[in-house]
């Protein structure tokens, strides 16, 4: 929360909800990923929000670009940063994809299996390619699945087809989990990953990069260690596992880079019992899961939600968004104690929204529009 967002909802007079986010704290957390692993490139994930102004900064600091898709290379582009800047992350790739995002002068590509080295080598001859690892996701507050990735030992494999194939074998990734609150959990996926350098090079094929990923959390309601302290388990285990062969490094935060720049003013719809007895009160608002929160999803990320009744007591409630869709509730299984005195009217602001939230809100479900976005 910032005192420039505070100004401009106070100034505000529009309905509905709206995420507002602050230039000046991105590039504050991008100048302390490159303090904190000044040799390490940042390539920030597109995915976590593409608003141009974010995109234009980001480009005029330097930043690379992780991407996901041919419209997120022409964003990237569009905002002034060169295609060799860019990164197709994304491991599931249609072959006109990657012709076109070739065609554009990309020539970097994610790999998780044979099958799309094939793809790359026909659509984009002669680029550079890294292998996804499947990565334990343990102690991240939003764990990975199985989607992406292939076990350590197919990569070796992997690898060796696409030079085989013409294509440079260019190094490694993983993903500790998004939101990862232990800053230990990259030395395991380095370990891995200096087995396979090693099992390479006696085949004659030396890997230069790893991907170290995203996982780089940003505050909601529990504390989470700096950048800095990040930087330095990671140094740790880069020394420790690859000796004085260390290999070149590229992150791809997202949400440790827009998280905290933004909030969502929302407004209370409804408060409401299920019954006389019941000792847990039902809090609508405007905004929900298919309007920005997805990620409330199982109640994984539990964001910090302020009111101007901070200070009261407070009584446990259930929360939930304002769709005709049953599964529209964000926090239900653990409630989430708000002020007894709020009211319906009542404006909230939900604080660390900046990534993942105009990105799910793109379709007006039930009519209600997606989520407005101002960048300040």
């Amino acid at each position: 929360m910032t005192d420039r967002i505070l100004e401009f909802l106070r100034n505000r007079r529009e309905d509905g909800p709206c995420l507002v986010l602050d230039l000046d704290v991105v590039r504050e957390n991008y100048m302390s990923f490159s303090r904190a692993m000044p040799d390490t490139r940042v390539f920030y994930a597109v995915k976590a929000n593409p608003d141009p102004n974010v995109l234009e900064l980001l480009a005029g600091l330097g930043s690379c670009f992780d991407t996901a898709s041919v419209v997120e290379i022409e964003q990237v582009l569009a905002s002034g940063a060169s295609a060799d800047r860019i990164s197709f992350g994304n491991t599931i790739k249609k072959e006109r994809d990657i012709l076109r995002a070739y065609q554009l002068g990309v020539r970097l590509f994610a790999v998780d299996c044979e099958a799309e080295v094939e793809k790359i080598a026909r659509a984009a001859p002669g680029s550079r390619v890294f292998c996804r690892l499947l990565c334990d996701g343990a102690g991240a507050e939003w764990p990975l699945s199985r989607k992406f990735g292939c076990d350590p030992e197919m990569a070796p494999r992997v690898l060796e087809h696409a030079h085989r194939l013409g294509l440079t074998a260019f190094g490694l990734s993983f993903h500790v989990g998004s939101q990862q609150r232990n800053p230990g959990m990259w030395d395991g996926a380095l370990k891995t990953a200096a087995t396979i350098f090693r099992d390479l090079a006696e085949r004659g094929i030396v890997l230069q990069m790893v991907n170290l990923g995203g996982g780089f959390p940003t505050r909601y309601l529990k504390n989470v260690p700096a950048v800095k302290a990040y930087a330095q388990s990671i140094t740790r285990s880069l020394h420790k596992h690859f000796g004085n062969q260390i290999p070149e490094t590229i992150i791809e935060p997202g949400r440790g880079m827009v998280g905290n720049a933004g909030v969502i003013e929302a407004e209370v719809v409804l408060i409401s019992k299920k019954a006389d007895a019941d000792k847990v009160k039902w809090v609508y608002l405007d905004i929900g899961k298919f309007n920005g929160l997805a990620e409330t999803m199982d109640e994984m990320i539990r964001y910090p939600i302020r009111t101007a009744f901070d200070g009261d007591s407070t009584e446990p409630c259930v929360l939930a968004g304002p769709s005709c869709d049953s599964v529209d509730v964000l926090y239900e299984k653990e409630p989430y104690f708000l002020p007894v005195s709020l009211e319906i009217g009542s404006k909230v602001l939900i604080e660390g929204t900046g990534a993942y939230t105009t990105t799910y809100s793109s379709v007006g479900f039930n009519g209600f529009p997606p989520l407005k976005s101002y960048v300040i």
